[in-house]
């Protein structure tokens, strides 16, 4: 017989937050990824090109810890017009000892939504300047609420921009974000604008033409692209991903193939076998991030099963301490 723990979204949305344990969570799953023997193999997608969908199915084990997550996430991107979610999901958490199910973490895509924002405050605390104050946020989604949340952890940002394909959409987040954290929030309907004089851009779309172009990355500026999870994707001009004072990859490997990256090679304008730093190296002090104020630099974060197996351990050891969740037994 084997017993298991089956969470809820309310029960999971109780126990985890997107707050500093959150960040530090996933900061840490970044520095095992560049320093232990941590065993993730390459996403596993599936498409529906039909319903503009795609389903990924991530993982990862990391020496030491108990568990490993196998996360199914997909993401339908035209139920918005319907009045469904975009994205949902579910993770599940097994033992690194026995391989037996520990946890089914019904979370439709919380975990996931929460574990991507930390990635990108991990990105912003360690790349962008220490006083960077305006940010930019492009997209309306989710994604676009939490990373502006999720920068207010670890930088002091006074003043944030929204830009949106849909202004009144783009208009709504930004009054509702402008309420929940107590500074200017205002809807930009030109993107360059948006992103003229800010500090911190975070692009959050799954745009399959860039958003940004070339030339508009000013010096001192820190963009992390998190759209870009697909081969078709693509938020950021090649140009500007070779023209970075500094590019930073989360998974070196999976940026060649699906990342921003991937469409600078392929328009040839960096080399397929070039090496550039990944944010693990960087957080676990193995190479340096930003050297300079006036450095341009680019986080492309296209998400790592190391990071769900981060959240979900996290998640199950917070749901057995309040004693959450249902136990189920076969």
């Amino acid at each position: 017989m084997s017993r298991m723990i089956i969470l809820t979204e309310a029960e999971l949305r109780k126990v985890i937050a997107l707050d500093r344990n959150a960040v530090d969570c996933v900061e840490a799953a970044f520095a095992a990824l560049a320093t232990k023997a941590v065993a993730m193999p390459p996403i596993l997608r599936l498409d529906i090109p039909e319903s503009r969908g795609e389903v990924d199915v991530k993982t990862a084990y990391v020496p030491g810890i108990d568990g490993f997550a196998i996360k199914i996430s997909p993401g339908f991107f035209d139920n918005p017009k319907i009045g469904l979610p975009s994205t949902n999901g579910m993770m599940v958490l097994l033992s690194s000892r026995t391989g037996l199910v520990q946890a089914l973490l019904l979370d439709n895509g919380y975990l996931t939504d929460v574990r991507t924002a930390a990635a990108g405050a991990v990105a912003a605390k360690h790349l962008s300047r220490e006083n960077a104050s305006v940010a930019a946020i492009f997209g309306a989604g989710m994604q676009a609420r939490l990373q502006l949340e999720a920068l207010t952890l670890v930088r002091p940002i006074r003043e944030a921009r929204i830009w949106a394909r849909d202004a009144a959409k783009a208009q709504s987040v930004a009054a509702e974000l402008a309420g929940k954290l107590g500074f200017p929030v205002t809807a930009i309907l030109d993107a360059r604008g948006a992103m003229t004089g800010a500090d911190l851009i975070v692009t959050t779309t799954p745009s399959e033409t860039p958003i940004i172009e070339a030339g508009w990355p000013e010096p001192g500026q820190h963009l992390t692209a998190m759209g870009s999870d697909a081969e078709h994707k693509n938020e950021i001009d090649p140009a500007a991903i070779a023209g970075a004072d500094l590019y930073v990859a989360d998974n070196l490997k999976q940026t060649r193939r699906l990342g921003e990256l991937h469409h600078a090679i392929d328009a040839g304008l960096v080399a397929a076998d070039a090496v550039f730093a990944e944010l693990g190296q960087i957080v676990a002090g193995l190479t340096p991030g930003r050297t300079r104020n006036d450095q341009i630099t680019i986080a492309d974060l296209t998400g790592t099963g190391i990071q769900d197996t981060a959240i979900a351990t996290l998640a199950f050891a917070r749901a057995g301490a309040a004693n959450a969740g249902t136990t189920f037994e076969s």
